[in-house]
């Protein structure tokens, strides 16, 4: 597999996101809704194909387009014929079945024949001089390991030096998931027809999409009526959370901020929390930590008010503050177990990470006053099956959490999702592999706690601090690369979108 860094363009893409079980029924719909057959919305998926690629490889002059047996192999078919009327070198490779073509998928054959175009078979040896591969083999439609010959055109085509143009969706990459059964396309583009698919954002998906881009094949007016399932946010959305500050406002008006944790070797976690709170915008922030960690906290933060965590200064606290988080460094030993306990006697709003999240695996229990933030391991814990599992299906696995612990649930990883018992369910569509260091974590806790404190809405503050986060460390990584990201590297940034007006 060839290594290419995977982005989205979010000047072409909507907000909304579309299961995969739903898209043919979106298709048939959206075609009723302007009056038009499913060919003609192959033609049109075709022709923005063709557009795209003409203007992304405008320098190509020999397409190799891969064809599979379905609809995808027809919107193939549309973009050979039109690349062949505009004197591009064209050479077609169908994939053959014992089942028809889909009617759609047989007339844009037929019409490619028709043209002069010739079908070559999978066993046909490839050209010599390829400038560019179009895969139109599978599409949405695969939920299970590619089979031969497509497993084997997967295999040269990533083998082959020539850049990969995915239409709709990387073959052999979920439609559904974001996981790939067995060989899928490593494409440095792809397009994807009508909406964008859950598959696309999260999972695997950025090793396989590459660039990621969306045409609406003239369906904006019925798809603005519809209400998409699930909502993809980047930076441009965090103005609508996060307006700017009153001139009269003061400390107390942004959040008091109550952070526990940090047991004996753990400063670290919890000193990161609680300054990304700060950095967020908190108006101030009290953390309770062991008696090693305080002097090491405040000379290394002063801004932080640091004191160590007893049952006397936790009452005192969870009494002063107005938002609580409780994990990073906490430990799972009987100190740790302690201040856990008594922190679910409060009923303010709260968030939980790392270790109360591995001891709320022991003892399970259902609020709607938290947000949990589990990574994969933390939520195959919490779930009681493998990290396998959980990032097999992240939406399943992120639906059942939410059934079991109420609340609001952030599930870590490329392509956070977050959800709430009300059905909401979103994807923060940022973040890079850099973020695969420690610390993030803790960095993320503190940012959604203080966004909490600042008034947003549990979900909605889960939302932008996702979004503020991933942004931030895109940001680091457009200066330095994602190798050696530093989660304390994020404070550099992280004032561009928490401050979202100051960005041009």
């Amino acid at each position: 597999m060839r290594n290419r860094q995977s982005k989205t363009n979010p000047d072409s893409l909507p907000y909304s996101v579309w299961p995969a079980q739903a898209l043919r029924l979106l298709e048939q719909q959206g075609a009723d809704a302007l009056g038009i057959t499913l060919d003609e919305l192959m033609l049109r998926a075709g022709q923005a194909a063709y557009e795209h690629a003409r203007a992304a490889w405008p320098e190509a002059r020999h397409w190799l387009i891969l064809c599979g047996h379905g609809n995808n192999g027809g919107d193939g078919y549309v973009v050979a014929r039109l690349a062949q009327a505009a004197g591009i070198h064209v050479t077609v490779i169908a994939c053959e079945s014992s089942k028809p073509l889909p009617d759609e998928a047989q007339r844009a054959q037929e019409a490619w024949l028709e043209a002069g175009g010739v079908l070559h078979s999978t066993q046909k040896a490839w050209p010599e001089q390829v400038d560019l591969i179009v895969d139109a083999l599978l599409g949405t439609g695969i939920n299970r390991p590619v089979a031969e010959p497509y497993a084997h055109l997967i295999t040269l085509a990533n083998a082959h030096p020539a850049a990969i143009f995915s239409l709709d969706m990387p073959s052999g990459l979920s439609a559904a998931y974001g996981t790939a059964y067995g060989e899928a396309i490593c494409a440095a583009q792809t397009l994807s027809f009508i909406v964008l698919k859950a598959g696309q954002l999260t999972a695997k998906a950025r090793d396989y999409t590459g660039q990621l881009f969306c045409h609406d094949l003239g369906l904006s007016t019925f798809l603005a009526g519809q209400s998409a399932p699930i909502r993809r946010y980047d930076a441009s959305a965090l103005s609508h959370w996060l307006p700017p500050r009153k001139p009269s406002s003061h400390k107390g008006s942004h959040g008091r901020l109550l952070v526990v944790g940090g047991d004996n070797g753990t400063a670290g976690s919890i000193r990161m929390t609680g300054e990304a709170a700060l950095r967020a915008g908190a108006g101030l922030v009290r953390i309770l930590t062991h008696a090693d960690n305080v002097q090491p906290i405040l000379t290394a933060r002063p801004e932080l008010m640091v004191d160590v965590l007893s049952q006397s200064t936790l009452e005192s606290a969870l009494e002063w503050a107005e938002v609580i988080v409780i994990g990073p460094g906490l430990g799972q030993r009987e100190w740790g177990q302690q201040a856990l306990e008594q922190v679910k006697k409060c009923n303010k709003p709260m968030l939980w990470d790392a270790d109360a999240l591995n001891l709320l695996a022991i003892s399970p229990e259902k609020r709607q006053n938290r947000v949990i933030t589990p990574h994969p391991g933390e939520a195959a814990r919490l779930l009681g099956i493998s990290i396998q599992e959980v990032e097999s299906d992240r939406f399943q696995a992120l639906q059942k959490l939410v059934q079991r612990y109420g609340g609001i649930v952030v599930l870590k990883g490329a392509g956070t999702l977050i959800a709430n018992e009300s059905g909401e369910q979103a994807i923060a569509d940022v973040g890079n592999a850099g973020m695969a260091s420690g610390g993030m974590g803790d960095v993320l806790s503190g940012i959604i706690a203080a966004f909490i404190g600042q008034h947003l809405s549990l979900y909605d503050a889960a939302c932008a601090g996702c979004v503020a986060h991933g942004a931030a460390a895109d940001a680091v990584a457009a200066q330095r690369g994602t190798r050696g990201m530093l989660a304390t590297d994020l404070f550099e940034t992280l004032w561009q979108f928490v401050n979202p007006e100051m960005v041009p």
